[in-house]
């Protein structure tokens, strides 16, 4: 199905297909289940805690605090006994606040860079209806398994929609992107986001999170002049993540910048176990810096202590003095 295009003209999909796969629909359609919400109904036994927002910390849209804890777990149906889980992805042109003067218009999916992390278990089918919506071509290219037709790789006209269909394996951290010419400047525009297939047996409860990595090349010299994690440079410096001592953190982690071969990621006064590319149920080394190429991903897991501010950033100082760098607010017990 991937080939396939719907266009104004009719040309490909025809609306008796846009309405069988509900395509009319907006993104985020009522049977969605995404969020901290979603994972709390799955896991009622757990004592997990998530600590409040700072004071006057809003959710939605593109807020770092927002995509931290985010996963869209789809529409589920169940076909023929096999779930089903529906995604609408939505590509758009608008643009972003990288700080008090300077403006960037981003390539976005759904309204936020990164795009929404989409989570899914190793077995289920995974349906994507992606819709561009941003001025140019676009596609989008998910890493793990799948057949030859659902690579993504040839580009959806705007003002089109197609639908990738595949299986979720094999479990681990994925991702997705656009996978049209010029590569690098579609990624690095905010084309991209996780996609996460879990292992058939779940693992220890936990406060998960993401972060993805990404620079901005605002001057369009092949360099960049911004860096962020989440989407909006030093966010995280001026709000905390809040954590609870002694609980532990499932961190998944993404390289997306662009123009820098490898960056790492160092966190302050602790140590993380490392999950490479989500792939293993047990952990392969534990380190308090890892280096990331472009798209590499790992699972880090780890728990602080000790109440009080810890910093989080690449070991290359320029990327995290340009916006790469923010603060775990580990907050006490029963606090």
């Amino acid at each position: 199905m991937a080939g396939h295009q719907q266009t104004k003209s009719g040309l490909g999909w025809n609306r008796r297909q846009v309405l069988k796969w509900g395509l009319v629909a907006g993104v985020g359609a009522v049977g969605t289940a995404t969020g901290w919400q979603t994972w709390q109904r799955s896991h009622p036994q757990s004592k997990i805690q998530v600590p409040p927002l700072p004071a006057g910390a809003t959710l939605g849209g593109n807020n770092p605090l927002t995509v931290l804890r985010d996963f869209d777990y789809g529409t589920v149906k169940q076909v023929d006994g096999r779930t089903v889980r529906e995604f609408r992805v939505e590509a758009h042109s608008s643009p972003i606040q990288l700080n008090s003067t300077t403006s960037f218009i981003t390539w976005n999916l759904n309204g936020r860079v990164p795009g929404p992390t989409l989570r899914a278990t190793q077995g289920d089918r995974v349906r994507v209806i992606f819709y561009n919506r941003a001025g140019h071509a676009h596609s989008l290219h998910f890493h793990g398994t799948h057949t030859a037709d659902m690579d993504g790789i040839r580009p959806i006209r705007n003002d089109s929609v197609t639908i990738y269909e595949f299986d979720a394996e094999p479990f681990g951290v994925h991702l997705y992107h656009c996978h049209v010419s010029p590569i690098t400047r579609h990624i690095m525009k905010g084309l991209h986001g996780l996609f996460i297939v879990d292992p058939p047996q779940p693992r220890p409860a936990a406060d998960e999170m993401v972060l993805v990595m990404a620079g901005y090349d605002v001057d369009d010299n092949q360099k960049n002049e911004f860096y962020a994690f989440n989407g909006i440079p030093h966010y995280y410096m001026k709000h905390p993540i809040p954590i609870q001592q002694d609980q532990l953190i499932r961190l998944y982690l993404l390289n997306m910048i662009e123009f820098d071969a490898a960056v790492t990621f160092h966190i302050h006064a602790n140590m993380f176990q490392v999950y490479r590319t989500g792939r293993t149920l047990s952990p392969s080394e534990e380190t308090d810096v890892i280096t990331l190429g472009t798209a590499e991903r790992h699972i880090l897991e780890f728990s602080y202590h000790y109440p009080g501010k810890y910093m989080f950033h690449p070991h290359q100082d320029g990327i995290a003095e340009a916006g790469c760098m923010g603060w775990f607010d580990v907050k006490p017990k029963n606090i």
